[in-house]
């Protein structure tokens, strides 16, 4: 009679403890259902379930595995499992599957708590939890406010109500202090091949027209109409011509003196290079202007750059851009035509901003990551990044902090 078993072998690690077992079921000739192991600070959890043929025989195996366990003085235990039951779980290998990716300066017990239990609220079986980020030092690096931290779950099923669990989760990132993402686990997820972001608040801290307006002394005047226009209560080009209006007769060697102020947002110097070692093409598609565009561009080693030209005459800016505004509408036509060009999936793009007029480009793409982004933006975005830098869109992708000091050295 055929029989399946369960073996869970859990103890100290040390080298060699899978081979030992393994090698005692390779000498009774079982069959390997599934096998799973993670250690967790030098501690081993190894999951085996077998098949033993019909013409084979579970005792001596058994009593063999618990021989080998007392020499190693780990623990070993047996389950038998039903065929019945066995098939059943067979059955469920092609329910879809869903990543859940929580990420904070520090994960806690609290939180956790939280998110599994709406995941369970939901019908979701928890498959496996994965530590994307590095492990943390004790002595200071947990108050650290540039650690970051993230934990992966894999899931299986499809929740009873998608709207009302992403409302749950949003709750809970709002009282937490927490991210969480939830994607499909698609063969897409797994394989993005460009990123677009927004500018000004998301690749650079500021915005660059106002701090062309405090320059021109205007500065009250543009921050007013600018977030207005954020928040999604103006009409973009509208507003957009209203606040460079303001910056007529304003000298072009203000502009450097802005460029020169710039810093680009934490993460963006760890993110553009481990993307592009990875093999992704980068984009920036902006509402700002192209003279700052081009200086990024260069500086971050990015592909593609779309804004708007700020006209100047004469070394003066006249107040006028030349050309199509690249607002809202814009920024998807030209992460469409990108991918177009690069032969790229839409479903392969991730789009990165801040801002209503980013949202449709966050809608348009495979990945739209609403950063820092206004409560509207957050709200309407697929996924959010408020507690970590840029370099937390790595974690979304299942990239570890191992991968990326690997490919950045």
């Amino acid at each position: 009679m055929r029989e399946i078993i369960l073996i869970q072998v859990s103890g100290n690690d040390r080298p060699g403890l899978t081979a030992a077992f393994t090698a005692i079921l390779g000498r009774y000739q079982v069959n390997v259902l599934d096998i799973g192991q993670a250690v967790i600070h030098d501690t081993l959890s190894l999951g085996i379930l077998v098949e033993v043929p019909p013409e084979g025989e579970a005792s001596p195996l058994l009593k063999d595995l618990l021989f080998e366990a007392h020499k190693r003085n780990i623990s070993v235990r047996f389950r038998p499992i039903d065929e019945d039951r066995y098939e059943e779980w067979v059955s469920g290998q092609g329910k879809d599957r869903h990543i859940i990716t929580l990420l904070s300066r520090k994960i806690t017990a609290e939180q956790l708590a939280e998110v599994t239990t709406v995941v369970a609220d939901n019908g979701l079986n928890i498959d496996s939890m994965t530590r994307l980020s590095g492990r943390v030092r004790l002595e200071g690096e947990l108050e650290n406010p540039d650690t970051r931290a993230c934990v992966e779950i894999s899931v299986r099923g499809e929740p009873r109500d998608a709207a009302a669990m992403r409302a749950a989760f949003l709750s809970i990132a709002n009282e937490r202090n927490l991210d969480i993402a939830f994607q499909r686990d698609s063969a897409f997820r797994r394989n993005r091949r460009l990123v677009v972001f927004d500018m000004d608040s998301t690749l650079i801290r500021s915005e660059v027209i106002d701090e062309l307006a405090a320059e021109a002394g205007v500065g009250e005047q543009v921050a007013a109409i600018t977030e207005r226009a954020m928040r999604g209560e103006l009409d973009f080009n509208e507003s957009f011509r209203s606040r460079v209006a303001l910056l007529k007769g304003l000298d072009e060697s203000a502009l450097e003196r802005v460029r020169d102020r710039l810093e680009l947002t934490e993460g963006a110097q760890r993110l553009i290079p481990t993307l592009k070692a990875l093999g992704y093409r980068t984009a920036i598609l902006s509402g700002g202007f192209t003279w700052f565009g081009e200086w990024l561009k260069r500086t971050l080693n990015i592909d593609y750059v779309y804004a708007n030209e700020l006209e100047i005459e004469d070394g003066k800016v006249t107040g006028r851009v030349v050309g199509q505004i690249v607002n809202g509408e814009r920024k998807a036509e030209l992460l469409k035509q990108i991918a177009k060009q690069e032969n790229i999936n839409l479903e392969q793009v991730i789009a990165v901003g801040d801002g209503a007029n980013d949202l449709p480009m966050l809608g348009a793409a495979g990945l739209g990551i609403a950063f820092r982004a206004k409560p509207l933006v957050k709200k309407n975005a697929e996924q959010s990044i408020s507690t970590l830098g840029l370099d937390g869109i790595l974690y979304l992708i299942g990239v570890r902090d191992k991968d990326q000091a690997e490919l950045l050295n």
